[in-house]
């Protein structure tokens, strides 16, 4: 069996939504995951800051305007009366439940509550679609299987426990609708996967069905060799192995959620990225089979914050690297890249949440230099550790580009460059002409 993701762009319009029913209608048997229609997680949060705020008034006018939006997709959506009460209802209870937000005080877990609403309305709706056009469909419903443990992190054997029930009692059923993104923590509240993470929801329901393949559907064909925001005449790349596309998502593709290839990458589940505009390419296939030599693409990761730590104590002693990772590790703030030299180790970080907290306990072994507003640059390709030559190209790319720190090693697939954002639509560019033309 399949597992097909669509984005919010896929089923953003009552277009977008007939155009997914015709695509997956094939008589085969297949789960579909479905994120919120473009927009309206957007919508959620904002309407959630304003409870945040106590600006109740405000809240409730945002609310108000979403739910007329619906009302209208409800109203062109279906073609009968029956189908459009049904709607109806169910967008109404969708409200009601964000509207109950309105009262009383508002923290964590009202916000996530509020979030999930997205994609239980999407999804709700789109089964409708398809059984009052005459198809076998039903919705299963993610929060009663998707399960995220203390660490947030998916809970893949509960995951896979829970949703055997769901699979079996539906065996009649050809499509099998459910909802990306929402789950429920630990405590058995309302979370989610964060943004992006109806393509992570999508793998790991492939992984614990042993799906034949899982598809991802956006709203352009797979991954490209550089961002085509920044970069004109990029390629479409037809094939990578998982570690590439790992690289590639963890250091900017936006196409895809970081964590998305991990769970397929341990069954060995083929993933498609495909376009929902264009469904007749190809896509990119992400397979455990590399192909070809060299460097394949190009991704860069923004909103990075630099900080060097220098002190003389470092030299020659033990222990020095282990506090400083302590200090990360206690404020759960991951780095992404390391350079150490005799008496210096410089790092990276892209969530500064607690970094008023971090600087002062590092401050504590020596001098702390802060940089913000830097970019990740990541040139990535199979093996490319072991190709010659290659780093000469990208240092004759970036010879009038400052560069703040160079990783290269700690993986065989990526060499990531740091930089100044400002620098860093000049740096795709320049590197684009030097390695693909």
């Amino acid at each position: 069996m399949k597992v097909l993701k669509f984005g919010g762009t896929s089923v953003g319009s009552v277009e977008n939504m007939r155009s997914v029913m015709q695509l997956i209608t094939d008589g085969e048997r297949k789960i579909v995951v479905l994120s919120a229609m473009s927009g309206t997680t957007n919508n959620l949060v904002e309407i959630s800051e304003l409870l945040y705020q106590k600006k109740l008034m405000d809240a409730k006018e945002a609310i108000k305007k979403l739910e007329t939006k619906y009302d209208s997709v409800i109203e062109t959506l279906y073609a009968s009366e029956s189908y459009k009460q049904k709607g109806k209802k169910h967008i109404k209870e969708i409200f009601d439940t964000i509207k109950s937000y309105t009262e009383g005080e508002f923290d964590q877990n009202g916000e996530n509550a509020i979030l999930a609403q997205g994609e239980l309305m999407s999804t709700g709706m789109f089964n409708y679609l398809l059984q009052e056009n005459g198809f076998k469909s039903e919705l299963i419903p993610a929060l009663d299987f998707m399960r995220i443990d203390a660490e947030k992190m998916a809970d893949e054997k509960a995951i896979t426990e829970k949703i055997k029930p769901f699979i079996e009692a539906t065996s009649n059923t050809d499509y099998i609708i459910t909802q990306g993104f929402i789950c429920r923590n630990i405590e058995g509240n309302i979370d989610n996967l964060q943004r992006g993470g109806s393509d992570y929801t999508a793998t790991l329901i492939g992984a614990a069905i042993n799906s034949e393949v899982v598809e991802i559907w956006t709203d352009i064909d797979g991954f490209h060799n550089n961002d085509p925001r920044f970069v004109e005449n990029t390629s479409k790349i037809d094939q990578l192995s998982f570690a590439e596309a790992a690289e590639l998502a963890y250091f900017g593709a936006k196409i895809l959620h970081p964590s998305t290839v991990l769970p397929c990458r341990e069954k060995n589940i083929p993933v498609r990225l495909k376009n929902t505009m264009n469904p007749s390419d190809s896509g990119t296939l992400i397979d455990n089979k590399p192909m070809g030599r060299g460097i394949k693409a190009i991704a860069a990761k923004d909103g990075i914050t630099a900080i060097k730590v220098r002190s003389h104590r470092m030299l020659m002693a033990y222990g020095f690297l282990r506090k400083i990772f302590e200090i990360f590790e206690n404020f759960k703030t991951p780095i992404d890249m390391i350079t150490t030299s005799e008496i210096a180790i410089s790092l990276t970080i892209d969530n500064t949440r607690y970094l008023n907290d971090i600087v002062p306990l590092l401050e504590k072994l020596g001098e702390v230099e802060v940089d913000s507003d830097q970019t990740i640059v990541c040139v990535v390709g199979h093996n490319i550790i072991h190709e010659k030559g290659f780093e000469k190209k990208i240092f004759k790319a970036l010879e009038t580009v400052p560069i703040r720190m160079i990783s290269f090693g700690g993986s065989n697939h990526n060499m990531s460059i740091l930089m100044h954002s400002d620098y860093k639509k000049f740096s795709l560019n320049a590197l684009s002409k030097e390695l693909f033309e």
